[in-house]
């Protein structure tokens, strides 16, 4: 007997069963250890709720993310070799001192005697520079404060090695981990409840050794979890909502923007373009909102971001410096602005196409994805805390436990052998061992060049082809709730 909306009870029943190990290839042979995958009569734990367990292993897994980082905690980041030997390395402490945040200093002050000490400014979007300025000022109340009349007396380059900035470099990395710590589960949390039916999908974040390793390198999780909330936003139909989320974003990192163009996707394949106008509207006003405090108080330095990375180079972790190392090439600021642009403008021509044309409708996570993977292949830095950006489009884009580590493999690759070559372990500039570096820079395109290609077959998947589980969403699943 089928029920009004034309399905059987049985196959109704199947799309409320959460996903696990009956349906991912993977987590059932390694459910074997537990016994098999679970029968058709467990009601599991009244307590232990998926989400529960959920936030519980994202907990130990950052956990486990900051013990690997105790070595530099240790000696605070002075041992110039063991940060990258130890794989330990991070941005915040060198930018404590580095940028004037040990003397509270406001990232965006025109102040000539501030710009005098500190000519580098955060060349971070605004959402960054307010966290960190407001973390240092969060570590001088834990540490008991400091003489800041005194401070602005020593030469800048002196105060990483004081004994009293020491003790504040450890509190304020202390303070930005606990606050990522809050920011992973929250991120987790979202993610679970995107498709309710479905939390399983969000283990893939919460267990990442990813998210262990690349975690407290440099301020993308606030970034990470205003993403999550705007999948989240647009799974219950709340296009200004998930507009805000995209603007406070993209005043984090550029990255959010992008999510954007998926959601024109979806309008248009709803011949509804309304939503995408609300998200538009909502994003710029609540982006606008975010940098007016610094746009007003130091427009100069509010500015830096975009020249920053205009007239920056081949960087670590880009084909462009494969190319330029292992062909000895000089490829100018301007030449690899201009093409990676004109690679980055067709990329998104030809996702849009896909998006539309796809006998599946996409979700805002596999088009998201689709798009921020285009962006980091063709940019001219991977930096490798980077791979934040796709963690939680990946989860949802492509849930199945394989192809996630495989993926995920490719970047714990890259992230070795980042740090190896900027301790000189392979030589870099071409020496005897650089080839190696250049290897693994290929591998991790390699990677995301196969969760791209996991995508695109997976929209194009005809109903009835593979099933939810070993294929992606089904069509019903990809679209936005109602609720």
């Amino acid at each position: 007997m089928s029920e009004p909306d034309g399905s059987s009870p049985e196959a109704r029943a199947s799309r409320r069963t959460p996903a696990g190990a009956a349906d991912d290839g993977v987590v059932r042979v390694l459910s074997e250890v537990a016994g098999g995958p679970a029968g058709a009569h467990s009601r599991g734990h009244r307590w232990w709720t998926p989400v529960r367990v959920l936030l519980a292993l994202t907990a130990v897994v950052f956990a486990l993310g900051m013990v690997q980082k105790a070595s530099c905690v240790e000696d605070g980041w002075t041992d110039g070799e063991q940060r990258f030997t130890h794989m330990c390395y991070s941005d915040l402490p060198y930018l404590y001192t580095g940028r004037g945040l040990a003397e509270l200093a406001w990232p965006y002050s025109n102040d000539a005697e501030v710009r005098e000490r500190y000519p580098e400014v955060m060349e971070y979007p605004v959402g960054i520079s307010y966290w960190a300025w407001g973390s240092a000022w969060v570590a001088q109340l834990v540490t008991g404060g400091a003489d800041l009349d005194e401070r602005r007396l020593q030469p800048t380059d002196s105060l990483f090695g004081d004994p009293e900035v020491q003790d504040e470099i450890r509190a304020f990395v202390v303070v930005n981990a606990l606050g990522f710590a809050v920011l992973a589960l929250l991120s987790t949390w979202l993610l679970a409840r995107v498709d309710p039916r479905r939390p399983w999908d969000a283990a893939a974040f919460a267990a990442a050794p990813v998210l262990a390793l690349t975690a407290l390198v440099n301020w993308d999780l606030p970034a990470v979890v205003l993403v999550a909330g705007a999948l989240w936003a647009w799974s219950r139909d709340r296009p200004v909502l998930t507009g805000v989320l995209i603007g406070l974003g993209t005043a984090t990192k550029l990255y959010p923007l992008f999510l954007l163009g998926g959601v024109l996707v979806l309008a248009w394949r709803r011949r509804d373009l309304k939503p995408f106008g609300l998200a538009v509207v909502a994003a710029a006003v609540s982006w606008l909102l975010v940098d007016l405090p610094a746009m007003l108080t130091g427009f100069a330095q509010w500015k830096v971001f975009w020249s920053f990375n205009s007239d920056r180079g081949a960087d670590l972790g880009s084909v462009w410096l494969v190319a330029a190392q292992a062909f000895d090439l000089d490829i100018s600021p301007d030449t690899i602005n201009t093409v990676s642009l004109a690679l980055f403008g067709a990329w998104c021509l030809g996702v849009a196409a896909i998006g539309v044309l796809a006998p599946r409708t996409p979700s805002l996570a596999q088009l998201g994805l689709l798009v921020v993977a285009g962006f980091l292949l063709v940019n001219k830095v991977y930096s490798p805390q980077y791979v934040l950006w796709l963690l939680p489009l990946a989860v949802l884009a492509v849930p199945r436990w394989r192809d996630q580590l495989v993926w995920q493999g490719t970047e714990v690759l890259y992230f070795a052998s980042v740090w190896w070559y900027l301790g000189g372990e392979l030589a870099p500039g071409g020496g005897e061992d650089a080839g190696f570096y250049w290897l693994a820079i290929l591998v991790r395109v390699a990677g995301e060049l196969y969760l791209c290609g996991l995508v695109v077959r997976d929209l194009w998947r005809r109903e009835g082809e593979g099933s939810g589980g070993e294929s992606g969403y089904s069509e019903s699943e990809l679209m936005p709730s109602s609720r």
